[in-house]
């Protein structure tokens, strides 16, 4: 049954994008509180400190998730999210909010979101077969992006009502939408512990905590095809995020144009990797996924990088256009390859790896591209930007079983005796080390 028809898929869809929606708004409440409560240089550290924890906290993270279950991990984390943010809400509410309040509510944010994480990327290889795990990332981009921007709508209207009160206790409801969606769902046991039917039968762990996140690190650093993958995608995050999220601001300001140039250009982007990722719900299995992902890399570093060398806004919007497209796509096979290769025990692990690329180490290279901006301008930089992330292009080259990587097939259907062959073998996967 395809992804998008399978009933668990889409509630834990649903519930996916009810979270990103709802740490949206709670983010845009977060800063319109702290610029009332204080100046703009307070205003960046509120919005900053959580992203801390979250960073620190992330592999172990991972290491909940496969402890206890991804499911547990991620409704127990969904909960004390609204509980958090509802009492927040009430807090504002009461009394203006002083600095230190909307501090705190950013850290256990932050520590909460460290276990979040990982658990609800580790959760489409527990409740969908592998050959629909394509078809997944890609609608997992898709609820992404919506519930992106969704966001800003939803937050300034809850804003207009009832200032960030309001709009503390439209995230809060949000997350609490989320948790019955998530409680319907039944994981499949991991192989090697069976359990009741739909329950969450996990490994038994007699190491610690500290033992397993290294037995994951090492995991993670000797598989063939895991291995490679993270560390391209922590070059290309890193080389590409600058650009994006600081580079654009910068460019717009110094080509003269303007915050609508800004919007186009931003827009376009966000375009395009929405129709990589319908592309990739749709099509579910693309044939030589490696191959596609090395090649969509090149393309969207190719494409971001040229942005500043563009004579006109509409070459920049139509360069961030293909650069979002081929971005899509080379994320979504990326995601793909890595939960169909990852041995279940560790996909909590696995995934906290990956999102810690994109989450603790992408913010780093924010005040350095905004630095070589302005000493040096846009077009080198953006050309050194879209260069460096080319690097993970590199690295999947130089690892065969990157290159020679296969989704699984949809098995077909048994046909009666003596019709014909029975259902196709799944093709070979990189062998775990």
């Amino acid at each position: 049954m395809p992804a998008y028809r399978d009933a668990a898929v889409l509630r834990w869809l649903v519930a996916y994008a009810l979270s990103v929606l709802g740490d949206g708004v709670f983010f845009l409440a977060l800063g319109w509180a702290a610029q009332r409560a204080a100046g703009p240089a307070e205003t960046g550290v509120v919005m900053a400190v959580g992203s801390v924890p979250r960073a620190v906290l992330l592999l172990g993270g991972g290491v909940v998730a496969d402890r206890f279950g991804p499911r547990r991990v991620v409704i127990g984390a969904d909960a004390v999210r609204c509980v958090l943010i509802l009492g927040a809400a009430a807090a504002v509410g009461i009394a203006a909010p002083g600095l230190w309040l909307l501090v705190a509510v950013a850290l256990a944010f932050g520590v909460v979101d460290a276990l979040f994480l990982p658990a609800v990327g580790a959760l489409p290889a527990r409740i969908a077969p592998p050959e629909e795990l394509g078809r997944i990332a890609g609608l997992r981009a898709l609820a992404l992006r919506l519930g992106g921007a969704a966001a800003a709508p939803v937050g300034g209207y809850a804003l207009v009502l009832g200032g960030p009160a309001a709009a503390f206790a439209a995230a809060g409801l949000l997350f609490a939408a989320s948790v019955p969606l998530l409680l319907t769902l039944r994981v499949r046991p991991l192989p090697d512990a069976p359990g009741p039917t739909g329950g969450e039968a996990e490994q038994a762990h007699p190491a610690g905590a500290g033992r397993e996140l290294r037995e994951g690190l090492r995991y993670v650093r000797g598989h063939p095809l895991i291995g490679p993958l993270v560390l391209s995608g922590a070059l290309s995050e890193f080389g590409l995020n600058g650009p994006l999220n600081v580079g654009l601001v910068l460019l717009a300001a110094e080509r003269g144009w303007g915050a609508a140039g800004l919007g186009w250009l931003v827009g376009a982007f966000g375009l395009g990797a929405g129709a990589g990722a319908l592309l990739l719900a749709v099509a579910g299995r693309l044939p030589r996924p490696g191959i596609v992902h090395i090649a969509t890399l090149v393309a969207a570093g190719a494409a971001l990088g040229s942005v500043a060398l563009a004579p006109s806004a509409g070459f920049a919007v139509a360069a961030c256009g293909l650069g979002g497209l081929a971005g899509g796509v080379c994320g979504g096979l990326a995601y793909a390859l890595i939960q169909t290769s990852a041995a279940p025990a560790y996909l909590g692990r696995v995934t906290a790896a990956t999102s810690l690329t994109g989450l603790g180490l992408a913010p780093l290279c924010y005040p350095l591209v905004g630095a070589a901006i302005g000493a040096w301008g846009s077009a080198p930089v953006f050309l050194a930007c879209g260069a460096f992330s080319c690097l993970g292009a590199v690295v999947c080259l130089s690892a065969p079983a990157v290159r020679r990587a296969e989704l699984p097939r949809a098995r077909a259907p048994r046909r009666s005796r003596g019709a014909g062959t029975g259902p196709l073998p799944d093709p070979p996967r990189a062998p775990a080390p």
